[in-house]
């Protein structure tokens, strides 16, 4: 696998369009001075997620994992005026490096960040009637995907598109033996994915600067 060519690609694609500006570059800076782990979609997958809530004409969004908020830049930028993105984050250092970089993108008004474990956020987003949302990303800590999933579900309504990254594991997912709970955190959401009749999905492999991997999409029917 010629690693560098899809990484040249991916360079070609982020030039041709201009996808990742100063904000985003400032984004990844602060990330990297802060010590949050540079695990953030790239800037095409960024890109990709921003078009596909313009397809859905979402106006609300869910994000399940912010880090430093890259992703949730690209995804509010593709919300209406009156739209609303709530992105949950587990720790409160990564959650104050996100609004400071979501401040300076000028998306304070559409985005909330709710802090805490995002089992207990998501009960309250269902406790408190907060869904359906028209697009909702899953992209945090691998072992609890499906329950994510589940809880995405119920957080739905017929057309919600709902989006799931890495799920390949750099084709570590074709290992049955593998003992990385990561692996085997995504290996049971893509089979429960398979699975169930709520919903249309497939997976998409990616690579590029962030290696092999995919992502699972999938429509509520």
């Amino acid at each position: 696998m010629d690693t560098s060519l899809f990484e040249s690609v991916d360079r070609y694609i982020s030039n041709l369009f201009e996808d990742e500006d100063a904000v985003l570059k400032g984004t990844l800076k602060s990330m990297e001075d802060a010590g949050i782990p540079g695990i953030n979609v790239s800037a095409n997958q960024g890109k990709f997620l921003q078009v596909l809530a313009r397809l859905c004409g979402a106006k609300k969004i869910l994000e399940i994992g912010t880090l430093g908020g890259y992703s949730t830049i690209w995804l509010a930028r593709a919300l209406p005026a009156d739209g609303l993105l709530i992105t949950l984050e587990l720790e409160q250092a990564y959650a104050d490096v996100a609004r400071r970089n979501i401040i300076k993108a000028g998306l304070g008004p559409v985005v909330e960040i709710k802090v805490g474990r995002a089992m207990e956020s998501l009960a309250a987003l269902d406790a408190d009637d907060d869904g359906p949302f028209d697009m909702i990303f899953i992209d945090a800590d691998k072992p609890p995907y499906t329950e994510y999933f589940e809880w995405a579900l119920k957080l739905s309504r017929p057309g919600t598109l709902i989006v799931a990254d890495n799920v390949i594991r750099e084709g570590k997912v074709l290992d049955d033996n593998c003992d990385d709970e990561r692996v085997s955190g995504v290996q049971r959401f893509n089979k429960a994915l398979a699975a169930n009749p709520q919903v249309t999905a497939t997976i998409i492999q990616t690579v590029g600067t962030k290696e092999h991997d995919g992502m699972a999409i999938a429509v509520v029917k």
